[in-house]
């Protein structure tokens, strides 16, 4: 109880630094705050509930909370430039080295004992893919990109580095393109890169191979540290259905991984 109470003082204190109406719809019925919706939202990936059992629980605790159909709409409605803004106040990101990487979370998440018991067929695995940029300083995810199919690694770097202001970039050969070597060089961005053993030629790439250091590359596991404590904190899949749902829920994990670092 005390470490959700925290938790919702936290909240708190970061939507009242978010220029956002009381109200989630300038025409509904008054009777929910928009901070209630994201309370509820937070809540239910910290628990690993469904919306039906977090509604339920936060009744139970005597913490007000929109009904489940009412979270499910209004995790829908809310704008990716909101999600980004609150994943931006978490982070508290200030110049640091970052490094970039992306992983899967499951769509399904079936029950494999039960499936065989019951002579079924597996389900047609199916994963939402995220990119993210991690501050390997604070341990904190500071953007992301999600998307319901997978993708090249390479083609969600230009959306994360979009006014972030970043000394050093560090990724792994999925990241060896002379594009982002290009543009690095241009915004005075230092790039630590595995080169393939297959690319050997480019003006910027022979650029980032004389500044380039083992060691420094090495910090690269640490957004790999950072998606095992999401997805073991919060779960490693997603009960969403269509991209918005999807995308809101990513954001709620990461924003949770936050929270949990911020001191109290």
């Amino acid at each position: 109880m005390k470490k959700l109470t925290k938790l919702h003082k936290k909240i708190l204190r970061i939507l009242k630094q978010l220029n956002q109406r009381e109200y989630l719809h300038h025409f509904g019925p008054k009777k929910y705050n928009f901070c209630d919706h994201v309370i509820a939202l937070l809540m239910m990936q910290v628990c690993k509930m469904s919306l039906r059992r977090i509604e339920n629980f936060l009744i139970s605790i005597e913490i007000r909370t929109p009904t489940y159909s009412a979270l499910c709409k209004s995790r829908k409605k809310i704008s990716i430039s909101l999600w980004n803004f609150l994943l931006s106040q978490t982070a508290n990101f200030e110049n640091f080295s970052v490094a970039v990487d992306s992983t899967g979370f499951s769509r399904t998440n079936p029950s494999f004992h039960y499936v065989k018991r019951i002579c079924r067929e597996k389900p047609i695995k199916s994963y939402a893919k995220i990119s993210a940029l991690f501050d390997i300083n604070k341990k904190k995810f500071i953007s992301l990109k999600a998307r319901v199919k997978p993708r090249h690694d390479i083609k969600d770097v230009n959306y994360l580095l979009k006014n972030k202001k970043v000394n050093l970039l560090i990724g792994d050969s999925a990241y060896d393109a002379e594009s982002l070597f290009e543009k690095c060089f241009n915004k005075k961005i230092e790039v630590i890169v595995k080169v393939k053993k297959t690319s050997k030629r480019g003006f910027y790439r022979r650029k980032m191979l004389k500044n380039y250091s083992e060691e420094i590359y090495h910090q690269r596991s640490l957004i790999e540290s950072g998606w095992s404590s999401v997805k073991r904190k919060c779960g490693g899949n997603v009960s969403g259905k269509n991209w918005k749902s999807i995308n809101a829920e990513i954001y709620e994990k990461m924003i949770c991984h936050n929270l949990n670092l911020i001191a109290n």
